[in-house]
């Protein structure tokens, strides 16, 4: 990868016909660090927010040592990268297949699960002839509320809490240290999502009568977008440590967190050109078939900039986006706020790309990603504090500024 300025010099040296992302170590290095030193536990990045090699190593450059990963596929990317980390295999529903190499080839201890039939199928798969493993970490996953999310993950996953005793004593049994983990939803907007999902913890322990040895909050930490300003990450840090604190094994078990979104959306950003002006819609090289699914299919809207050699002075006005595809559902509705006189031709460089963004790009229509450049500006919205200096608000883009 080639190494720019910004978006801007990009833009200028290249004129690329496709997508260009733009990706920041300097902004993943200092997520790394901060949830490394201010999380009051360990921090497993989930690689599924963005398996690119390079940011799973800046992250580990940073300090993060431990991974969650959900498939067979992301175990080994991890471990042929990092032979040293710590890989948990959090998807709570896994072919037997998947979980024997993972335990017996890929040295993955750590599983996840919320039915009985999981557990077993881990038991045998897990097993060595016939006699069952003794140093897994078995971590069942209670359903709580996304009700302060953006994203809910609150159906398809989770025992309830009226249920999971018997599948906590149960994984007792086969558990060398046993786990509760849970997942509030993608984007959680309060931290009150963890306070809630830790009086679920605390019911189930307390019925259940076990010793508990991990309690994994899972993801959902948020990152700054238009429209969502969450409270700063240390807030939500702080509520999760006290109601850790109050729960009756806090003084033995460890806490854990599994950020995604936040460990990465601020690493990439993409920048994209105008092929077409149709009123205020913006036909552009990326899409919904790109890094732009999100955008596409959840109406979420991303940090936008107009980057041209000579700042427009023109007011701002309110912009739809139609990708490269022919079909009707390469259609981003935003709105995006850009200077009212963007024309064909121009660059517009989308923020906040790194979550989400190249993890779901297909080559649809023969459209895909071009090449990638690393830049040295800031991100264009971020909620990571860096040597105590604030985040950078959503509406604020820092044109040209340096992180170091």
């Amino acid at each position: 990868m080639y190494e720019y300025h910004n978006a801007l010099r990009v833009a200028s040296e290249l004129q690329p016909a496709a997508p260009v992302t733009l990706v920041r170590p300097d902004a993943a290095l200092d997520a790394a660090r901060f949830f490394v030193s201010a999380f009051p536990g360990k921090s497993f990045y989930a690689v599924k927010a963005n398996p690119s090699p390079h940011l799973i190593e800046t992250l580990w450059a940073g300090g993060i040592r431990h991974f969650d990963v959900a498939s067979i596929a992301e175990v080994r990317l991890v471990r042929g990268l990092l032979p040293k980390a710590v890989l948990a295999f959090m998807h709570p529903v896994k072919a037997e297949e998947a979980i024997a190499e993972a335990y017996h080839v890929q040295g993955v201890r750590i599983f996840s699960l919320d039915t009985h039939e999981e557990l077993a199928k881990i038991v045998r798969a897990c097993s060595t002839d016939g006699v069952p493993a003794d140093d897994l970490t078995l971590c069942v996953r209670l359903k709580v509320s996304s009700g302060y999310s953006k994203l809910s993950l609150a159906s398809k996953f989770g025992i309830g809490v009226a249920d999971a005793p018997a599948l906590l004593l149960a994984a007792r049994q086969a558990a060398d240290a046993l786990g509760i983990c849970f997942h509030v939803g993608s984007q959680a907007m309060s931290p009150a999502a963890y306070a809630d999902a830790l009086a679920f913890v605390r019911a189930a322990i307390v019925e259940a009568g076990v010793t508990v040895d991990v309690i994994d909050v899972g993801g959902g930490f948020p990152s700054r977008y238009p429209g969502m300003e969450p409270p700063s990450l240390e807030t939500y840090f702080a509520v999760i440590e006290r109601a850790y604190e109050a729960l009756p094994v806090s003084y033995s078990a460890e806490l854990w967190c599994e950020p995604g979104r936040a460990l990465s959306a601020d690493y990439a950003s993409v920048l994209v050109r105008v092929e077409k002006r149709r009123g205020n819609e913006l036909y552009i090289n990326d899409g919904a078939y790109g890094s732009l699914f999100d955008a596409a299919h959840v109406d979420w809207r991303f940090p936008v900039k107009l980057v041209r050699a000579d700042e427009s002075v023109a007011e701002a006005d309110e912009f739809a986006f139609y990708g490269p595809t022919c079909d009707d559902m390469d259609y981003m509705k935003g709105p995006f706020e850009l200077p009212s006189d963007v024309k064909a031709g121009d660059y517009l460089e989308v923020g906040q790309l790194g979550a989400y963004g190249q993890a779901m790009r297909t080559g649809f229509n023969g459209f895909g990603a071009g090449e990638t450049a690393i830049v040295r500006d800031e991100p264009m919205a971020s909620l990571i504090p860096v040597d105590g200096v604030p985040a950078v608000p959503a509406n604020v883009v820092k044109l040209g500024a340096h992180r170091r």
